[in-house]
């Protein structure tokens, strides 16, 4: 979405959020029924949220039809750079139209459906698996030609400039001008196919805090430990099923489902016995209240 359509965000993760207590006894490995699907905020801190219920939305960009959409986190909720993190999907024919972007910088990760990403005019092949980085001045917009429905991944994240406007602690890069300089603008645009490079840096076309994009894994029964310290993190479940738990409270996962780690909460994922799960990582540094100061 762009800067100007997208919604109050912290209205949208409150809608969401449902206060829970976890059920007592057993670990989420051994007891799946503690868990819950409903997406909420766990213990008061890790962000759960999915693609279910999203809003309908017409004439998105300027185009007509209708674009499903979900805000599945707000950068209201998260001391990094985060303008938003949200789920599309246009029907085949649908197209979301060609704008540009003054104020954050953008990334789309494609998750089903096949068509067009148009970067200042000219048009690319995208699939699953397409990670499209748009900086700064680059115009940009999708088109589906397939068959089936185009569903892709959003992350918005501010400038610098913008941040530093805001009053926002995330930090800079290194490439970032001070505040009595002019923001160069970025008017770049690179794709990649995320599946087969597994890990991807937006440094070059980015200018803000987002330091990785990442495909990874969790083996059946697996599991994993993120803690949100000095980096916030973003998981996107793409296939499997499992659970994540704060130490408090428990959620399920499934494919569409979103977790995302404000600075200073930890969360542990496992997959169930027998659906290993494949995750999007996205990792965001922030400034420590020392440096931000």
């Amino acid at each position: 979405m762009s800067e100007t359509a997208y919604a109050p965000a912290r209205d949208a993760v409150a809608h969401d959020a449902v206060a829970h207590d976890a059920a007592a006894g057993g670990t989420p490995a051994t007891t799946p029924a503690a868990r819950t699907s409903a997406a909420r905020t766990l213990g008061g801190e890790v962000i759960v949220g999915d693609v279910g219920g999203p809003a309908h939305i017409h004439g998105v960009h300027g185009t007509t039809g209708v674009t499903r959409w979900k805000a599945l986190a707000s950068g209201a909720d998260l001391r990094g750079g985060w303008e938003a993190v949200e789920w599309a999907c246009v029907p085949p024919g649908g197209v979301s139209g060609e704008h540009r972007h003054t104020r954050t910088e953008e990334i789309y990760f494609i998750l089903s459906g096949t068509g067009e990403i148009y970067l200042d005019g000219t048009a690319h092949p995208i699939a699953p698996g397409t990670l499209l980085l748009t900086g700064l001045g680059t115009v940009h917009g999708l088109r589906n030609t397939g068959d089936r429905d185009l569903a892709w991944l959003v992350i918005e994240m501010r400038s610098p400039r913008f941040s530093e406007a805001l009053g926002a602690t995330a930090p800079a890069s290194a490439a970032t001008p001070t505040s009595t300089t002019e923001e160069p603008p970025v008017p770049t645009a690179r794709l990649h196919d995320l599946r087969a490079e597994r890990s991807v840096s937006p440094a070059g076309v980015f200018t803000g805090p987002l330091r990785t994009l990442a495909l990874e894994t969790v083996d059946a029964s697996g599991t994993v430990e993120l803690a949100a310290d000095g980096r916030e993190h973003m998981v996107f479940v793409l296939s499997g099923t499992g659970w994540v738990e704060n130490g408090s409270d428990t959620a399920e996962l499934h494919p569409g489902t979103a977790v995302t780690l404000p600075q200073g909460t930890r969360a542990r994922i496992g997959a169930d016995r027998g659906h290993g799960l494949e995750l999007f990582h996205a990792q965001v540094a922030v400034a420590s209240p020392e440096s931000a100061q």
